[in-house]
């Protein structure tokens, strides 16, 4: 493949993205290799992966990993570096949701969106950081909205994006003495197909639909992959796509009880339409997740 003659501070430099075969992933895959890294794209879905690889001009490669599964991960860290180098850009992207009421919620559905969004990233940051150690590197955790204000109906992917959040925090306090970066992405609605999905169901649709009017609009994935690679070529400590995000955070603590008052008025009214379910596995992404892990059971 060509490579790209772009000077940025990341040409020539290796840069891992997890969960890379589609959406936010795959976009932000592109826009690495736009600004001239060499991209391992890593995820559960083999082709769908290489058909991404193939689209770009510079060095690339795929592998297939569970992101929960540390010797599986571990490996693939050490073939990554032997195959393109140690990586000095790691994306924690991989995440899957579900959504419904907590009390009905299948326990293993809802234990898996915490085992992918917190641990897998608590994995990746394990396996990755002797690379970033020595490239003084930078790690950039995906969370969301979610991590900031809670949502009915959501509890597992809010718990894990608030996780994430947190261990991004740690991490950075530990790692700032030791020259590698940590930083924050604070994401919205975005284009994806487990947005599309989660619109299907009538109950997501209807509490996306009670947000205020900057919170429902839904961002193209590669207007937010452009925000995050370019966030992290400054290797700033956070980064909010859409940029409004950012005035959340001092009020943050007043979101719950927000929540909660428009929940409690809302919630009756929307039952009575519409019988709360589960919706299992949003998106392909988290179909693929399920199909995995049934493989490997």
């Amino acid at each position: 493949m060509a490579h790209s003659t772009r000077r940025t501070p990341l040409n020539g430099r290796v840069a891992v993205v997890t969960g890379a075969a589609r959406g936010l992933g795959a976009a932000t895959a592109r826009e690495l290799d736009r600004r001239g890294a060499r991209v391992a794209l890593l995820g559960l879905e083999a082709e769908r992966m290489a058909e991404v690889a193939d689209t770009l001009r510079n060095d690339a490669d795929c592998w297939e990993a569970d992101v929960t599964d540390d010797a599986a991960m571990a490996a693939t860290a050490a073939s990554i570096g032997a195959r393109l180098g140690p990586p000095s850009v790691v994306v924690a992207n991989a995440g899957v949701a579900e959504g419904g009421p907590f009390a009905t919620s299948d326990p293993d559905s809802w234990r898996r969106v915490i085992e992918v969004n917190l641990v897998g990233s608590a994995v990746t940051a394990r396996c990755f950081l002797p690379a970033l150690l020595a490239t003084g590197g930078h790690f950039l955790q995906i969370t969301s909205l979610a991590a900031m204000g809670t949502s009915p109906l959501m509890s597992a992917y809010c718990a894990s994006k608030a996780g994430a959040e947190s261990f991004a925090h740690a991490l950075r306090a530990e790692l700032a003495h030791q020259g590698v970066g940590v930083g924050i992405a604070y994401v919205n609605w975005i284009d994806t197909d487990m947005i599309r999905d989660a619109e299907q169901h009538a109950v997501l649709h209807e509490l996306r639909a009670h947000m205020p009017r900057p919170a429902r609009r839904i961002y193209p994935a590669e207007y937010v992959a452009a925000r995050l690679v370019a966030a992290v070529e400054r290797r700033a400590a956070s980064v909010y796509v859409p940029g409004w995000l950012r005035a959340v955070q001092p009020v943050r603590a007043l979101l719950p009880p927000i929540v909660t008052r428009v929940a409690r008025h809302e919630l009756p009214r929307l039952e009575r339409s519409a019988p709360f379910e589960a919706t299992g596995m949003l998106g392909a992404g988290g179909r693929a997740d399920r199909e995995s892990a049934r493989r490997a059971g």
